[in-house]
């Protein structure tokens, strides 16, 4: 084994006194980096891992060192000509947006992908992962904001040149049905009412996208909520189906609004439990919580970087959301109901996007999941009350 990697697998926490000054373990610093790192021999066999890359590969760094990198990715994929690229040029190579999907690891794993010679030897490597899933969160959080935000601009115009004509249709309606006697014309009048009733519904709907009045939050323990969610879905719309529950007993309190976390899961249980139907006997929604370090943005108003430690999640066993409408799942008017007006979702993601986290979806066939990821309440002072971070 070369020295440069015998350099890397070293004690992970002792640190090294030279003279006055403490340095500290290179492999101290792999550790801490949030993307995978892998150390690779010339026969393409680990020699060593960092703690990122045991969480992406599911596996410890012991189980690692004794697999080649060929056996965790998928067959004939790009990856390994990148490590031959580097090898034969002696130089670092990037590969961007590389599909490492494996049924162990997950399908959808998308990663920009570095390799590099280790110092002299050019036969080992060390291969670093930058998987792409957060980056394109952020980026289509983005999209969601704006279109949420061409909805408020929508709702307003519609509140205020649509609801006063429609009051006026509906009395005039009301007035012809005392005139006319019970037959056809009457059936017409109150088909002309009802009609304006469902219209106006749906402009009050979109009214709640157009209040822009500043959010009160406060501490909010979610378990609380998603247990309100669960009994009215059980006493209604989801008493077909069955829940499990897997949640962080510990999980820090969210800085939120309450009801409209309350109004969030309750749609996204109430489309979970739409997507099952009510034919399907073995119909399932599981709503968890974990927390999750490592993901910060920026808020809207604000030029400092957030903390999104908090993951609440609605998985389904439903068929799937149809490929064809995912890109723009969170788009007013865009559903599959034929029933449906297409604004649920989009609420929530203006929901979210207020309180400053991230809604997404990943969806295959019996296995769809809605991610939030949302910042959590501090006390004066800057200190969390279970003790996890400060």
């Amino acid at each position: 084994m070369n020295r440069d990697i015998d350099n890397i697998v070293v004690d992970r926490h002792k640190p090294v006194r030279n003279g006055a000054r403490t340095t500290i373990d290179p492999a101290r610093l792999l550790s801490a980096l949030p993307n995978p790192v892998l150390a690779l021999d010339g026969e393409n066999r680990i020699v060593d891992a960092n703690a990122a890359a045991e969480a992406f590969f599911e596996m410890g760094v012991a189980a690692l060192r004794r697999q080649r990198i060929d056996d965790l990715l998928p067959f004939s994929s790009p990856v390994l000509g990148l490590l031959e690229q580097a090898r034969a040029r002696r130089a670092a190579i990037n590969e961007y947006r590389v599909d490492l999907g494996t049924p162990r690891i997950g399908v959808e794993r998308v990663a920009d992908v570095h390799a590099a010679p280790l110092s002299d030897d050019a036969d080992s490597l060390v291969l670093m992962l930058q998987e792409r899933t957060i980056a394109d969160k952020m980026d289509r959080q983005l999209t969601h904001r704006g279109a949420a935000r061409s909805v408020s601009a929508l709702a307003a115009m519609l509140a205020h040149e649509i609801k006063n004509p429609l009051a006026g249709i509906r009395g005039a309606a009301q007035l012809l049905e005392t005139a006319v006697e019970e037959s056809g014309d009457r059936a017409l009048t109150r088909l002309i009412c009802e009609e304006t009733d469902r219209i106006v519904k749906l402009v009050g709907r979109m009214e709640m996208f157009s209040d822009g009045r500043p959010i009160e939050r406060e501490s909010v323990n979610i378990h609380n909520v998603l247990g309100q969610v669960k009994l009215s879905a059980q006493a209604g719309f989801a008493r077909h189906i069955r829940f499990t529950e897997t949640y962080d007993p510990s999980l820090p309190p969210v800085l939120a609004n309450r009801d409209q976390l309350v109004q969030i899961f309750l749609n996204l249980v109430k489309n979970a439990a739409e997507a099952i139907g009510t034919d399907t006997i073995d119909g399932e929604i599981e709503l968890s919580t974990a927390y999750k370090p490592g993901v910060r943005m920026r808020t809207p108003g604000s030029t400092a970087l957030v903390s999104l430690p908090l993951e609440f999640c609605v998985r389904d066993n439903g068929p799937g959301v149809p490929d064809d409408i995912m890109a723009n799942l969170y788009d007013p008017f865009v559903t599959t109901k034929a029933s449906g007006t297409g604004l649920g979702l989009a609420l929530v993601a203006k929901i979210v996007g207020d309180h400053g986290g991230i809604v997404e979806c990943e969806s295959q066939p019996r296995r769809t999941t809605f991610r939030i990821l949302m910042p959590m309440y501090r006390a004066k002072g800057g200190a969390v009350q279970d003790g996890r971070a400060t």
